[in-house]
């Protein structure tokens, strides 16, 4: 990317990895919600046009130059207020895909500024892609989250599939938890296929940073499909190989 762009991208990679952190941190949540909401705070100072963060120091010019929208940094602090509690349970399907929305399709808005995508294809790759993303880390992480007593798997489809526990534990060990990966696999997979839809019509050019996140994150779907759904525990990720020989491919040909 080009140098400003880059400088932009490190400073919302920067901002989201600092409450990122918060959320994911050893604080009670009452202190995780208090320190989330200095940063609220310090957004609206730097809209106000008052920063006094070194990060949202270096959000200003990103700001002005590519209209960065106050709603989207706003909105990666509700999905850290989301993570930032002891115990967490997603009522239903609705509550999951809000909850993506702030954590993923937000970023994705924020960096398609950057990009030079502008409109409904802007947001509409945003949601898709952000989406699909989101979901694969959700499955990639069940048993993870389960020893923190997180669980992102919607209770509705839970309940569906017969799947009641008293712990998170329970619930991700149960035998009928397969049956819920694959929907919620599904739903991920059309969501690639909707992303990669939208990125036919774009100038490729100018997102290479997102194909190369869309193209890594499916195949890492597409390997926990692999390994099958009654190993949750197995991990997998993407080779290192893997992603060189794509950002190689992508930088060269473009997909």
């Amino acid at each position: 990317m080009p140098l400003q762009k880059r400088h932009a991208m490190f400073a919302i990679y920067a901002f989201c990895r600092e409450v990122d952190d918060i959320a994911d941190g050893e604080d009670s949540p009452d202190s995780k919600r208090a320190n989330l909401k200095l940063w609220r705070d310090e957004i609206d100072n730097l809209y106000d046009g008052n920063p006094s963060n070194l990060i949202t120091k270096a959000l200003a010019g990103p700001i002005d130059t590519y209209g960065l929208a106050k709603a989207d940094f706003v909105a990666v602090i509700d999905g850290m207020e989301m993570d930032a509690v002891d115990a967490l349970r997603l009522q239903d399907m609705t509550e999951l895909v809000l909850y993506c929305d702030r954590v993923a399709c937000a970023v994705g808005r924020l960096s398609n500024a950057v990009f030079g995508l502008s409109g409904n294809q802007a947001d509409e790759l945003a949601k898709s892609l952000g989406e699909a993303l989101q979901l694969t880390n959700v499955l990639r992480d069940i048993c993870e989250d389960a020893e923190r007593d997180h669980v992102y798997l919607p209770a509705d489809l839970l309940t569906r599939h017969g799947i009641i526990g008293p712990t998170a534990n329970d619930i991700v060990k149960h035998p009928e938890m397969a049956k819920v990966c694959i929907e919620l696999a599904k739903r991920a997979e059309d969501n690639y296929q909707k992303a990669s839809s939208i990125i036919d019509r774009c100038d490729k050019k100018l997102i290479q940073p997102a194909i190369i996140m869309m193209k890594s994150y499916h195949q890492l779907l597409r390997l926990l499909e692999q390994r099958g759904w009654e190993r949750l525990d197995v991990p997998v990720k993407v080779s290192k190989l893997w992603k060189l020989l794509l950002a190689a491919r992508i930088l060269i040909f473009g997909s």
